[in-house]
């Protein structure tokens, strides 16, 4: 099994690549649509600023890759900002338009809570995942605990219900921790750097991929 990692300029390529190589599958890092679409299945991370993003998949000509993922199916991970760029629209310095593949928006932690009380931004360490629904290819069993890592400062919003699999509680906000709609996945922490559950998670995402479930 090929895994695509889309290189665009701004992505913590080489621990995801090792991440996805420790499980047992082939990596290519491109920017290269063709290339890409090739491979069985695709992951967009992510470090940094969402417009910027935006910006450099434009300057790479890989927005239209996605267009090709969702009419294909191929499957497609987002980590991070990886996730964020997934969704319409971001409040990041400024208005900014999104890939779109799932409703709602990226709005920005307001560091206080809903009594006034601060709390630091950004959102930074280990925060434990509370699932409303597993997709077909994760079960409750195959993980052995739901602590993730997260580092960001901006989180989605006014998402589909039904597009949500998992969240973490941060400020009283809900923060989305996991989405999934058909074969499109985004995970707003970094599955590399979550310890077992991380592994468990790319290890279930991978078998989906084998099995036609992802």
């Amino acid at each position: 099994m090929k895994i695509g990692i889309i290189d665009y300029g701004m992505g913590n390529l080489f621990s995801v690549e090792q991440a996805v190589k420790r499980l047992g599958a082939d990596v290519i890092i491109s920017a290269d649509k063709a290339e890409l679409l090739a491979a069985d299945a695709l992951i967009l991370p992510g470090v940094g600023a969402f417009p910027d993003a935006m910006t450099r998949l434009e300057e790479t000509n890989l927005v239209s890759l996605f267009d090709e993922v969702v009419a294909t199916k191929k499957p497609l991970l987002g980590i991070c900002l990886g996730m964020q760029l997934l969704f319409e629209t971001s409040v990041e310095k400024g208005d900014n338009k999104g890939l779109g593949l799932f409703k709602g928006r990226i709005a920005e932690f307001s560091g206080k809570d809903a009594t006034g009380e601060a709390y630091r931004v950004p959102h930074m360490g280990w925060n434990n995942l509370q699932f409303k629904r597993y997709p077909v290819w994760l079960s409750k069993e195959a993980l052995d605990n739901e602590y993730v890592y997260f580092v960001h400062s901006f989180y989605a919003t006014d998402l589909e219900d039904a597009d949500l699999v998992a969240y973490a509680d941060y400020g009283g906000e809900i923060v989305p921790g996991i989405v999934q709609k058909g074969s499109i996945t985004g995970m707003q922490f970094h599955p590399e750097k979550s310890g077992s559950c991380g592994v468990a998670l790319l290890t279930a995402w991978l078998k989906g991929i084998e099995k036609g479930e992802a």
